[in-house]
């Protein structure tokens, strides 16, 4: 593996945070064909697909901080996950409270 790049303060700054019909996760588990069981800032556990564009470009791995997009129907079962947050910005977010403490036990 190479060196994993350092954010800066500004870098961290831009983080993208939850709009409307969105939340924040962790991924519990990869369950095959692009889909993950995520952990929502809501209390509630969702299966979400992995967005096309998201696919191709980074790997969502157990454990990573993701923006979910909620489905217009079945909000509390599904969703899809839109954005991975690096370790850095998944350290911030959780520092500024925008991640409960209870997600990572």
């Amino acid at each position: 593996m190479g060196k994993r790049k350092v954010l800066s303060e500004k870098e961290l700054k831009e983080t993208p945070l939850p709009g409307e019909g969105q939340l924040l996760g962790i991924v519990k588990k990869l369950l095959g064909a692009d889909r993950a069981m995520v952990l929502c800032t809501d209390g509630k556990i969702r299966v979400c697909r992995i967005k096309g564009t998201l696919r191709r470009r980074v790997w969502v791995r157990v454990g990573d901080a993701v923006l979910v997009e909620l489905w217009g129907f079945q909000v509390d079962k599904r969703g899809d996950i839109v954005g991975r947050y690096t370790a850095a910005q998944k350290d911030w977010l959780r520092k500024e409270g925008k991640i409960p403490e209870w997600m990572f036990q």
